[in-house]
């Protein structure tokens, strides 16, 4: 079920590591020292506020998809702390990063279409 007022503190929180993460306030070199393209997805957030589920795309190599999101569990405390900093919350939830490949997908999708209407273009 999808909660209106988990939804808003959802993306306010993406809002948020979003900015970290473009603006280079995290000092890890996995995070920031990548030639990637880094993006926050979305973001889950559990019911009782306790968890967020931030899902993280990578566009680029794999092995840098791994060294983000490590660099970016490492960095979790201080990501809370900026979090709890911008949303006015009692209890800032505790935020776990997963990898999500939808827009890998997306592209990989694309270029079937696109590959499809060339060939069709071709009879």
């Amino acid at each position: 079920m999808s909660y209106a007022r988990t939804r808003r503190i959802g993306e306010e929180i993406k809002k948020v590591i979003t900015e970290l993460i473009t603006e280079q306030k995290i000092k890890d070199t996995r995070v920031t020292g990548t030639r990637s393209l880094v993006s926050v997805t979305t973001v889950d957030v559990v019911r009782d506020l306790t968890y967020a589920y931030v899902y993280i795309s990578v566009l680029g190599k794999e092995e840098d998809k791994d060294k983000v999101l490590e660099g970016l569990k490492s960095a979790s405390g201080f990501i809370r702390k900026e979090v709890g900093r911008a949303v006015n919350l009692r209890h800032t939830p505790e935020i776990i990063f997963k990898g999500d490949d939808s827009i890998e997908r997306g592209v990989n999708m694309s270029k079937l279409i696109n590959n499809l209407n060339i060939g069709s273009e071709e009879e």
